[in-house]
């Protein structure tokens, strides 16, 4: 008998301390390409300084974490030089003002060498240069890093958007500011083309194109996944969960407050429980438009045949882009909304159990992840038609598409999913169904395993190709 053939290995990384949909995505297609027999190494940016969530180490579990806390205790937390298992503070593709994590368009090369010179070292640690292939997600230094630690390894690159987003801005005139927005453009398109694959979901396709001048053919489209066992339809005592995360161990925040700032009273967790209850689930970005959802709801609770109530399920404590969501509130005078703070990916199925209907009015959504963890948990999905969603939700049969930034459109929507109890169960029974079908995590790295095999077996064959004489 002969022996069984070794496992591919393959090292992943992704720069960001877990905080967003792209962390859940890399847990996600770490521990399946597992299940499917590859050996997998998480490297992965982590904070030990705050919530336990954003600890790679408590969020992932296998994972060779690599801590930002020493890198914030410093007074420049982005040139820090440190030990193994530590790196200056990540940058982000996101403006945020007074935030640790600056945009990447704002920081000069003296920066940009301390990232990857950090990264090198860490990739070296998790054996990059021995790999079959290295798994990146987005573009960042961790790419340069690659280059120059593994040159000879194949890299599969994995876009999530919002370096997508970033590099829309710069097209269309970076903002005061971006000093070096062009030349963080140059540089993830040199890291985009060095990508032997580059993963996408099916609506950022043409985006990729366009912004990072790729071949056509060197982009894989697959959607995100799923888990269908743990996001399942569950009975939940809704005002016993709305007492628990709304009173008793409140986490919403304000402005400059701590998590649990925001309270609430016995008389908003009956309205939860009897009434008709939309959910908001992710971060406090401008692409959100959080300001169109609070005014679409404003409208609809005018409307609504029976009080409804929207809950905003996340926000990243401290971080916001444009207005806050509570002084969204105060302007428009919705009644019903309420700020549940941030919670780990774990218990969404008990909050998304426990609403109605998911509720998403981004203007440029990559993909939609709540969505589709929204409808395996048996909920009909309500969100403007922007890119990912218009490819998850078919309007009619498993939620509502509205035209985007149209917040009467979406109020009719919410207005219809209110009053027809009946037909907002029957999307969510068929969403329930097209969800099992098409996003499973375990059909979607499926497929992605079999991308890395061809890339690796690509790649031997070219090494094992007769060269001509000089």
């Amino acid at each position: 008998m002969g022996s069984q053939p070794k496992p591919l290995h393959v090292v992943s990384a992704i720069m960001f301390s877990p905080r967003g949909g792209s962390s859940h995505v890399a847990r996600a297609v770490a521990d399946c390409l597992r299940g499917h027999g590859l050996s997998v190494t998480l490297v992965s940016g982590s904070r030990t300084d705050s919530d336990p969530a954003a600890d790679a180490l408590e969020f992932y579990g296998d994972v060779q974490a690599v801590d930002f806390a020493p890198a914030l205790a410093e007074r420049d937390p982005l040139t820090f030089q440190g030990p193994p298992g530590t790196a200056p503070m990540h940058p982000s593709f996101e403006d945020r003002p007074g935030a640790p994590d600056a945009v990447f368009a704002r920081l000069d090369d003296t920066v940009f060498e301390r990232q990857v010179d950090a990264w090198a070292r860490e990739l070296a640690r998790a054996g990059a240069a021995e790999a079959d292939v290295l798994y990146l997600h987005h573009l960042t230094p961790v790419n340069e890093a690659a280059a120059r630690v593994a040159p000879e390894v194949p890299v599969v690159g994995h876009l999530h958007g919002t370096e997508l987003l970033m590099l829309e801005q710069i097209a269309s005139g970076p903002p005061p500011g971006w000093r070096y927005a062009e030349r963080w453009a140059e540089r993830m398109r040199e890291w985009a083309h060095r990508c032997s694959r580059l993963v996408v979901v099916p609506a950022g396709r043409d985006r990729a194109v366009e912004l990072l001048g790729v071949p056509e053919d060197r982009l894989v489209t697959l959607p995100g996944g799923v888990d269908v066992k743990t996001f399942a339809p569950r009975q939940v005592d809704r005002r016993a969960l709305w007492r628990r995360v709304l009173i008793e161990e409140p986490r919403g925040w304000l402005p400059g407050q701590h998590p649990g700032s925001v309270r609430y009273g016995e008389a908003d967790v009956r309205r939860l429980g009897e009434g008709v209850v939309f959910l908001y689930v992710g971060r406090f970005t401008e692409v959100k438009r959080i300001d169109v959802l609070v005014e679409a709801f404003g409208l609809a609770g005018r409307r609504a045949s029976e009080p409804i109530s929207l809950v905003l399920v996340g926000g990243h404590p401290g971080e916001w882009e444009g207005t806050h969501p509570a002084e969204l509130v105060d302007r428009v005078g919705a009644e019903g909304v309420f700020l549940a703070g941030w919670y780990p990916h774990s218990v969404l199925p008990e909050f998304l159990s426990a609403g109605d209907a998911v509720v998403l009015a981004s203007d440029r959504e990559q993909f939609g992840q709540v969505l589709i963890e929204a409808m395996a948990c048996g909920r009909p999905a309500i969100a403007t038609a922007s890119l990912g969603p218009a490819t998850i939700i078919e309007d009619g049969s498993t939620g509502w598409l509205v035209p985007i930034g149209d917040a009467a459109a979406l109020a009719d929507a919410m207005v219809e999913a209110a009053d027809a109890p009946a037909e907002c169960e029957r999307r969510g029974r068929m969403a329930r169904g097209e969800v099992c079908e098409r996003f499973s995590w375990d059909a979607v790295t499926g497929r992605l395993a079999q991308l890395l095999d061809d890339v690796v077996n690509t790649r031997m064959a070219s090494e094992d190709e007769p060269r001509l004489p000089a």
